[in-house]
């Protein structure tokens, strides 16, 4: 399946994200936060570009545990949706670890354009230990909704 050696995942601006989003028709958003976290802090809402992020968790709630079929399932979620291995795909979770090594698992399957979108949907803590402020999709007043 994969070729065993790391390949480099690039982090992208979120602005810029969504910029290639909006342009790019084959361009996919991949969130790969919990369950918990999408119902709770929210969804990045793509459908005023008439697309919407694909949903599948790179560690299952509430054990942490990184979820054996993400590889799996993930492929047959892009093959169905008729999206191909050239594609744009960028990943992304609370702050951005988690989707790097999402990125990179699919990119060690044979998917050639994975990305990591910088900061994720929070972002860092900011002063205040809160995040969503300082940088990330929510901070950049990106669209998203209350899941």
């Amino acid at each position: 399946m994969g070729t065993g050696q790391a390949v480099h995942i690039v982090d992208v601006d979120v602005r810029e994200v969504w910029k290639r989003l909006k342009e790019e028709p084959t361009a996919v958003l991949i969130d790969v936060r919990t369950r918990a976290e999408w119902a709770y802090v929210g969804l990045p809402d793509l459908s005023s570009i008439g697309k919407r992020p694909f949903l599948i968790e790179w560690q299952t709630f509430p054990d942490n545990r990184v979820n054996p079929e993400f590889v799996e399932r993930l492929s047959e979620m892009l093959e169905v949706a008729g999206i191909d291995k050239q594609a744009e795909l960028f990943f992304l979770c609370r702050s951005g670890g988690r989707s790097k090594r999402a990125a990179q698992a699919m990119a060690e399957a044979g998917s050639t354009a994975c990305r990591n979108v910088a900061d994720g949907f929070e972002g860092p803590l900011d002063a205040e230990r809160h995040r969503g402020r300082t940088a990330g999709w929510k901070a950049a007043g990106l669209p998203w909704a209350q899941g």
